[in-house]
């Protein structure tokens, strides 16, 4: 029963972590910097890729 609480935690946590990572993506500072420079945040990517990653876990958690 505790892996099945650890996996939604996971799941929550993934979700909000790749909502985070696209917000800054999708940010106005993000926009100006890609059409300048074409390379996005890492911390964008960070969010994202942990979130899925969080989110991948939480689902193995709960099987």
């Amino acid at each position: 029963m505790n892996n099945k609480y650890i996996g939604i935690i996971l799941i929550i946590v993934g979700v909000g972590l790749a909502f985070w990572g696209y917000s800054i993506y999708d940010s106005a500072g993000s926009q100006v910097s890609r059409a300048l420079s074409g390379d996005a945040p890492i911390k964008s990517w960070a969010g994202m890729i942990g979130g899925a990653i969080c989110i991948a876990m939480g689902i193995l958690k709960l099987k």
